[in-house]
């Protein structure tokens, strides 16, 4: 890859898993497009020996939102694509045990906004979901994209007060089952929810005391 052309794939990375990618971001995703770097035949030959998860979730992305924005020797990039404000699929497995073993490889985010008194019943709810109070958003990390919706939208259930953690681990494990045997789960198939207004908290500055 030429020197200029990785500067400008690294720049768009990183603009994009920031969240800050803007309209010179998306220019510079087109100009890597253009060149051809990131069509289905030099991702796969570019994440080749990568885990089969990571591979199936590529190709999964690839086939249902397009090439990807952006990559690195560690991850795929795609920035806003559907509900998702981005999605990063990784190159290293995560072990995750809950509903069932298998590994994470995916992460996807949307806009949202919970009060922070929830943040400890939404972790043991799930050690995947992922709330960043600054920036005023959530994350899910799994290894498809139904189990990302089905975690947020229990996310979501859970911080208005219509399911408790209990019941919503139930419910994930319900879901995932249903959905593996080709039943009905409509919490796996789209964000039952939308996120309104502002949902960044840039908190408050730190009154300090003379002398200190």
């Amino acid at each position: 890859m030429h020197t200029r052309k990785m500067i400008s794939v690294l720049i768009t990375a990183i603009l994009l898993a920031s969240g800050s990618a803007s309209a010179q971001a998306g220019q510079m995703a087109n100009d890597t497009k253009g060149g051809g770097m990131m069509n289905d035949a030099n991702v796969e030959k570019m994440t080749h020996g990568w885990p089969k998860a990571s591979r199936d979730a590529i190709q999964f992305m690839q086939k249902k939102y397009g090439a990807p924005a952006a990559m690195t020797s560690d991850m795929v990039v795609w920035g806003k694509t559907g509900p998702w404000k981005r999605t990063l699929v990784f190159r290293t497995e995560v072990p995750h045990d809950f509903p069932g073993p298998h590994t994470d490889v995916m992460q996807q985010w949307i806009d949202y906004k919970a009060p922070p008194s929830m943040y400890a019943d939404l972790a043991m709810y799930d050690g995947s979901v992922v709330l960043e109070r600054t920036a005023g958003e959530v994350s899910a990390r799994c290894d498809k994209e139904p189990a990302n919706f089905l975690a947020l939208n229990l996310t979501d259930e859970i911080v208005r007060g219509k399911m408790t953690v209990a019941a919503a681990r139930m419910k994930y494990g319900e879901q995932i089952m249903a959905m593996k045997a080709g039943k009905s789960a409509p919490y796996t198939e789209k964000l039952m929810f939308t996120a309104s207004g502002d949902t960044r908290d840039s908190d408050q500055p730190l009154e300090m005391k003379k002398g200190m």
